[in-house]
């Protein structure tokens, strides 16, 4: 028997490796003989950049950096050489030839929630009007130092509302009051202060390719601060002054850069609170489907071709899970290959779980989260060894 194993992180609980290696030890306590292949998944958010950086060999170095509240943290970048990276990935990417056709090239792979990211702030410290991306930028800027062929940024899990001002301050953008005082970094709660911005001077970053599957444009009731900010901290009164300081903003960029003021309503440019947006603006960044790229990338479709049974799962798995990414699209390539498909997940609300699909809670019933959370490797192999025998 193969086994797939291709876990999300259960979010708050476990990361994607910690849930495969927990159900991979528990099968293999009664299953010694089964081939067990893990498959660790990432949505740009946490353990992007290390699942990524160890599926093509690559190295991880890391480097001290602005958090989002502006205490230090030691946070990684991943450096991958290009000939390693799979040719399907590869062609994603959209890479220039500069620099590209270097057999000896590599690719920076930066995670912004290692930085800017909100699991590294404790709920009460959640506040977009506070929070800022300067340490994502400084990343970028350790990146660039290494002289890379191009960079790649996850987005996922991020703290921030700030449209990247703060990643761009970092690269070098400079805002200043009506006095000409610079503001630094530029977060929410002093932009009613930035009478001027200045762009990047030196255009000497490589490639950045963002990887994304939000389609959220920057502004409005699908935008970065309506659907993302509340479960930053962002309080449902400050929405309307959020939405007027970031249009403001958002307007002063483009001009700034000589872009059009319709990039706004790009899909994508309200991910992760607008860094999309800002690095689009200012450092012409590309979006990429994210979750094709990791496909590519990890080699799914062949894995999930070589497997008798597939494993997956993550935090929450619902309705919207299967017709979204992750776990969610894991099933549907299985199943349509006609694989057993197993999900675990902390919580599960499936109207209609399709044929040939197990799905299993792990959290026992009436169990409430804080309390789920912390028992979420315990109860995890205890359900595969239950469903698994």
């Amino acid at each position: 028997m193969r086994v797939l194993l291709a876990f999300d992180k259960f979010k708050d609980a476990l990361t994607a490796r910690a849930a495969c290696d927990i159900a991979a030890a528990a099968l293999r306590e009664h299953h010694a003989n089964w081939q067990l292949d893990l498959c660790p998944l990432a949505d740009g958010g946490e353990g992007f950049g290390e699942i990524l950086t160890a599926a093509a060999g690559g190295e991880c170095r890391e480097f001290s950096v602005t958090g989002p509240r502006g205490d230090p943290v030691r946070a990684p970048v991943g450096f991958v050489p290009l000939a390693r990276i799979p040719a399907t990935a590869r062609t994603l990417l959209r890479l220039e030839s500069r620099g590209t056709e270097n057999e000896n090239a590599s690719l920076a792979v930066v995670e912004m929630a290692a930085a800017s990211g909100l699991a590294l702030l404790a709920p009460e410290r959640r506040d977009p009007w506070q929070a800022t991306s300067l340490g994502t930028g400084e990343l970028l800027r350790h990146a660039a130092a290494q002289n890379v062929a191009a960079i790649l940024l996850g987005i996922g899990g991020s703290a921030t509302n700030d449209l990247g001002l703060g990643a761009l301050a970092a690269l070098g953008a400079e805002f200043s009051d009506a006095a000409s005082a610079p503001l630094r970094p530029p977060m929410p709660a002093t932009w009613p202060r930035i009478a001027t911005m200045r762009p990047p001077r030196a255009r000497t970053l490589p490639p950045i390719r963002i990887a994304c599957d939000v389609t959220n444009p920057l502004l409005g009731p699908r935008g970065a601060a309506a659907i993302y900010g509340p479960q930053k901290g962002l309080r449902a009164a400050d929405l309307k002054r959020m939405e007027h300081e970031m249009a403001r903003l958002a307007l002063m960029l483009c001009h700034a850069c000589d872009r059009p003021d319709a990039l706004m309503d790009v899909p994508g440019t309200g991910a992760a609170g607008g860094i999309s947006f800002g690095l689009m603006a200012a450092a012409d960044a590309q979006l990429l489907p994210g979750f094709d790229l990791v496909a590519a990338w990890l080699d799914l479709d062949a894995r999930l071709a070589a497997a008798d049974l597939v494993i997956t799962g993550e935090g929450r798995f619902d309705d919207s899970s299967l017709s979204g990414k992750g776990p969610g699209a894991v099933v549907a390539r299985a199943l349509a290959l006609g694989k057993r498909v197993h999900v675990f997940a902390g919580a599960v609300s499936l109207a209609a779980p399709p044929p040939r699909l197990a799905v299993s809670a792990i959290t026992p019933p009436g169990v409430p989260l804080e309390r789920a959370l912390p028992l979420a490797a315990e109860n995890l192999a205890v359900a595969v060894r239950a469903a698994l025998p």
